[in-house]
């Protein structure tokens, strides 16, 4: 390995070359405008020789994570701050979670990497652009094919306008236009995202900020594959109140008539729509998730078994509270595990297992296969934010955790101190719809009581789940109970406070089909989906669509 200072020169050497690399690409972009291929083939050429200088980077820095990491607080601490991160754990206290930021999809809009940009990431840290490089790197080394242009659809909603997309310094990668997920109405821009996306049948990747997003786009091509057909043969959108008039207008000059890509969709979608992404579009390699657990893993599951069955799933990226934290190198295992980025943010742990920790460990002071909550200072005056996010260590790359999500500590259920996490009361949902024949989860959301306020009556605080099902109409109420069976089951503590009547009868409510794509919308932005409401809005959108 060379020495420090003899490095150094090689380093700026390598970051002038990849630079120089990018201008000519961007140059010949310019004087080629006419020459869409050419231009994607020299853009892909030059990211991919900063990809590899990040790669390199990455696995120097994996040696280093204390350093790294000290580096990274000084960067965040004002000037004249005392320095290192002792010191500053004992100036600063822990902070509480705050509302969720943006975990799960896309990020802000960015602009695209020139020279400079390409440059200064060399050296400098800049999470989105080096995390967006890793990941075209990752999926080209195991995905060869999945780097074409115009190959990639993109199905996410972004109301404010335009949304960065995991593959964002190359735009050339997406068929779908930008515009058309920025319509007001989610269901009216994931609408349009498929239809574009049906255009292409040579298509290698199908990215959603959501999988939920994902999920609704296909439901949306069960539910009215004929008048896609329509429009695919036609080349004309059909006028919708949901879609603005001036934005139809312009989203229509994209399409041309396509009388065979219409036939098509009909004869596949006539034979019905297990693994129907791989029917229609036949060189599809990979699904690419923003995110895939937590409140999304519902869907992610649903998607693997039905829609897009037999396709791999990669989820790049992982983000808590707004920031960019991880990325995830290993995109053909079937479990996503991310690895800490030193550079990125200044991380500390709290282990889980002890009772009421206020000391935390530092990024390289982690032990494998124990959880952690994660506390963050992503931010200059944001410091040491509790995340709300709890982690497990997977193993290592060089000194950096690789960690996978377990649990969102908002979305714990609690009317007594009880405790009921996310994932454990998902299982003991799945154990109590097993019992009910012919019934299948397609969706489900909780209500702690106290959130109904009068109208939840005179009882004991208690749980209101709302679900929709497929296969089944209606439960009777034995059936509705061995929900409420199954949670005493499995939480002790519950069954207590059940047994001493401080926590009544669960309240089991089904809900109409479509319901929480509507939720959703309702929400107003993209997120991954609550499974504990805390706004009454959203609770009263749930319970209009009650059915029994």
């Amino acid at each position: 390995m060379l020495p420090a200072a003899a490095a150094l020169p090689v380093a700026v050497a390598v970051a002038v070359a990849v630079a120089v690399a990018v201008a000519m690409a961007v140059a010949v972009g310019a004087v080629l405008p006419a020459a869409p291929a050419l231009r994607h083939r020299l853009a892909r050429a030059a990211l991919g020789r900063a990809a590899g200088w990040q790669r390199r980077r990455l696995e120097l820095r994996g040696t280093e994570v204390r350093h790294s990491q000290e580096r990274r607080l000084r960067r965040l601490l004002p000037a004249g701050a005392a320095p290192g991160s002792d010191a500053f754990r004992e100036s600063h206290p822990l902070r509480p979670s705050g509302p969720e930021g943006d975990p799960g999809g896309q990020g802000a809009p960015l602009p695209l990497p020139g020279p400079w940009a390409l440059l200064r990431s060399c050296w400098a840290a800049d999470p989105p652009l080096q995390g967006a490089l890793l990941y075209l790197d990752a999926l080209r080394t195991a995905f060869p094919q999945a780097l074409a242009l115009r190959g990639t659809a993109l199905f996410c909603w972004a109301p404010g306008g335009p949304r960065a997309p995991a593959g964002w310094p190359l735009p050339t990668l997406y068929c779908t236009p930008g515009e058309a997920g920025a319509v007001p109405s989610r269901a009216a821009a994931l609408r349009l995202q498929l239809l574009f996306a049906l255009r292409e049948r040579g298509l290698r990747v199908l990215e959603a900020g959501l999988a939920s997003e994902l999920g609704d786009a296909l439901a949306a091509l069960r539910a009215g594959w004929p008048d896609l057909a329509e429009e695919l043969a036609l080349g004309r959108l059909s006028p919708r109140p949901e879609l603005p008039e001036d934005a139809r207008r312009r989203l229509q000059g994209l399409l041309a008539p396509d009388a065979t890509r219409a036939a098509e969709l009909r004869a596949e979608c006539a034979r019905g729509f297990e693994g129907i992404a791989r029917r229609l579009w036949p060189q599809l390699q990979v699904v690419v998730l923003g995110t895939a657990h937590g409140g999304e893993r519902l869907y992610c599951d649903a998607l693997r078994q039905e829609d897009c069955k037999g396709l791999p799933f990669y989820c790049p990226f992982y983000r808590a509270a707004g920031a960019l934290l991880g990325v995830n190198l290993w995109p053909e295992e079937p479990s996503a595990r991310f690895l800490l980025c030193p550079d990125w943010a200044f991380c500390e742990f709290l282990p889980c297992a002890a009772e009421e920790a206020t000391a935390t460990a530092l990024l390289g002071e982690l032990w494998e296969g124990r959880e952690y909550g994660l506390v963050l200072t992503a931010r200059p005056g944001e410091y040491r934010c509790r995340a709300g996010e709890v982690l497990r260590v997977a193993g290592f790359h060089k000194q950096c955790p690789v960690v996978e999500p377990v649990r969102r500590e908002s979305q714990t259920l609690s009317v007594r101190g009880e405790s009921i996490p996310e994932e454990r009361f998902l299982q003991s949902l799945r154990r109590a719809v097993a019992l009910w024949p012919g019934a299948r989860l397609v969706d489900y959301v909780c209500v702690e009581s106290v959130l109904l306020g009068a109208s939840s009556g005179a009882c004991a605080p208690h749980y209101q789940v709302f679900v929709e099902l497929r296969g089944l109409r209606d439960l009777s109420e034995g059936q509705r109970y061995k929900l409420d069976h199954c949670l005493q089951e499995d939480f002790p503590t519950y069954k207590s406070f059940r047994f001493k009547g401080s926590i009544g009868p669960l309240r089991l409510h089904l809900v109409a089909a479509g319901a929480f794509a509507r939720l959703r919308e309702a929400a107003g932005r993209p997120r991954p989906m609550p499974r504990v409401l805390r706004e009454r809005r959203l609770l009263a959108a749930i319970q209009s669509a009650v059915v029994s």
